[in-house]
């Protein structure tokens, strides 16, 4: 399952805003576009968000736009995701973007699945694995980091059941994870977020794997609820596993110098279309929150399982 695919100088991005229900494509013809799919989370995934990035750089290439200003641009447009900027600097300091984001794409795929072939030999035959938010295809090029290590373990043959939080407010464990896991016919289940605790105090969780969007000196930046995940986790002695891929690594600053996106407030009142609240309610909305390093058994990356930073 490809999240992006390059034809006719134009990206193709699956709409993940319109999964499960409608499988179809957004298509960026100019770098503009391609802020736009990643603002509003046509396309969403540190990985995902940083080849979608390189490709905007490769629009404003061959539109003779002024890159500097396509750069500064791209890159204020969600502030968490180091892939984001990694991506961005790096095709801006090739001699050719669009080769460097075609050679980025490839990279991507490669790596996820040298990930999951690290990662699933922490996995046992028998084993329940709880997943937060979507780390799977959706969220990269194809494979997936948390889910990729889902993939290669049942690929090897391993009998797992995946639980899936439904990680409010968007729903991407509930829209987006279980439907990767029942295209492959995984053994899939949802739960509400909040009965994540409940289940590995019940001992039926027997490892936890999530992705991130920046790894950094004293933890990681992942999705909200990540860090009650954490916690439930160290509680009741459920591994927790990071998989993430070098890329998303930030070895110069601290994760708590990081900037953590706030969202707008329609993303918590509404449900679908639906008003959930009463008129007027004021909202919080953090899209991240920290893991501290020691609530992190370890770090699946492409280069094999690494202690936290």
């Amino acid at each position: 399952m490809e999240t992006m695919l390059w034809e006719d100088n134009q990206l193709l991005l699956i709409d993940q805003t319109k999964l499960p229900d409608e499988l179809t494509y957004f298509i960026c013809k100019t770098y503009q576009d391609v802020i736009h799919a990643i603002k509003t989370m046509v396309v969403r995934g540190a990985p995902a968000i940083g080849v979608a990035a390189a490709f905007g750089i490769a629009l404003a290439d061959l539109a003779g736009e002024n890159l500097e200003k396509a750069s500064e641009e791209i890159k204020s447009s969600r502030p968490t995701a180091v892939n984001l900027f990694w991506a961005v600097d790096r095709v801006m300091s090739s001699e050719s973007p669009l080769e460097e984001a075609l050679k980025m794409y490839q990279e991507d795929i490669d790596t996820n699945r040298a990930m999951g072939k690290h990662g699933a030999a922490v996995i046992e035959d028998g084993d329940t694995i709880l997943t937060h938010c979507n780390a799977g295809a959706l969220a990269c090029v194809d494979y997936g980091t948390a889910l990729g290590v889902i993939r290669a373990a049942f690929e090897e043959g391993k009998k797992i059941n995946v639980l899936c939080d439904e990680t409010r407010p968007l729903g991407q464990g509930a829209r987006l994870s279980v439907w990767e896991m029942q295209q492959e016919n995984i053994p899939v289940k949802l739960i509400v977020d909040s009965a994540a605790g409940y289940l590995m105090q019940q001992g039926e969780v027997d490892k936890i794997v999530i992705g991130a969007d920046r790894v950094a000196k004293d933890g990681v930046a992942n999705k909200i609820g990540s860090l009650m995940v954490a916690l439930a986790a160290k509680r009741f002695t459920v591994p927790f596993y990071v998989a993430a891929p070098m890329s998303t690594f930030d070895s110069e600053n601290s994760i708590y110098d990081v900037e953590i996106e706030e969202r707008g407030s329609e993303e918590v009142i509404l449900y679908g279309n639906c008003r959930i609240t009463p008129e007027g309610t004021q909202v919080r909305n953090p899209a991240f929150d920290i893991v501290p390093s020691d609530l992190i058994t370890g770090i699946i990356t492409e280069n094999g399982i690494l202690d936290p930073l």
